[in-house]
């Protein structure tokens, strides 16, 4: 595995705010995954819980690793897991690298009935981040118009966090916005055909704005179809970048002050 690296005369700083380094693709070369990062300026990563079975491997990596946190969360579209309680959730959030509870959300687009069984189980992610007081990771597809519904319902807003991998219009970011969440973009925002996506990045306030690679999918170009790494996310923060009229620099400044601003327990060790 191999990535290009950035210029010692202008070194980035850049957070990939969404991966899955517990997946096997990645964990396999964890050790090259992470010099990739370190060549590439990516000073830190959070490491995405999806399930409550293989969330002790997410900690694991979180613990070993200053600039690797966590979230614990299961995601919507897994039907046959564990199911997660609150007060589990609450447990499992309170670890200090647990910085975040999701991915949660709904997914209509695989599940298309709908089902009801998805939208309480965001509600107990969403009534956990309330009690422990850590922001939300939010996985929604298909679904804009329920999860903004059931995030206001629940209250989110005490919390606030992430959209993750953001792909939705600008009415519904300013919605999120307006919710005190984050619009995080990937690799999909260096697509050519990706045109709403990169509208919202280009309007979307700069200091609301993250960026994630969600590998080991989603590969940006010149990589896409490829396995995706979180040393690739100087390809994102290099088309938001572009779109905006910015250095990658300053998108790189920018978006790693509003990860450390929303999870401010993870500055001494990004300043490391």
């Amino acid at each position: 595995m191999s990535a290009e690296t950035s210029t010692p005369q202008s070194p980035l700083r850049l957070i990939d705010s969404h991966c899955h380094l517990d997946f096997d693709d990645l964990a396999v070369q964890l050790p090259q995954v992470l010099q990739a990062m370190r060549d590439n300026g990516v000073v830190g990563a959070m490491a995405i819980g999806v399930n409550l079975e293989d969330f002790p491997r997410v900690l694991a990596l979180a613990e070993a690793h200053p600039h690797i946190f966590a979230s614990i969360g299961v995601h919507p579209e897994y039907n046959d897991c564990q199911e997660p309680d609150e007060a589990t959730l609450v447990r499992l959030a309170s670890h200090p690298k647990v910085i975040a509870i999701g991915e949660t959300g709904l997914d209509y687009y695989w599940q298309k009935e709908k089902p009801e069984w998805q939208r309480e189980r965001f509600r107990r992610h969403i009534r956990a981040a309330v009690a422990v007081g850590k922001p939300l990771v939010i996985h929604t597809r298909d679904s804009a118009e329920d999860t903004l519904r059931v995030l206001r319902e629940e209250g989110a807003d005490r919390v606030g966090g992430i959209m993750h991998c953001f792909t939705e219009n600008w009415e519904v970011a300013d919605q999120a916005l307006e919710l005190g969440f984050h619009l995080s973009f990937s690799g999909i925002v260096t697509f050519k055909n990706a045109q709403t996506v990169k509208e919202v990045a280009a309007k979307a306030p700069l200091e609301r704005i993250l960026v994630e690679t969600d590998s080991p999918y989603l590969a940006p170009v010149p990589y896409r179809g490829k396995l995706n790494q979180p040393a690739y996310v100087r390809y994102v923060a290099e088309e938001i970048a572009a779109l905006r009229g910015l250095t990658v620099e300053e998108v790189a400044q920018a978006t790693t002050a509003n990860f450390i601003a929303l999870f401010p327990q993870t500055r001494a060790a990004l300043a490391a």
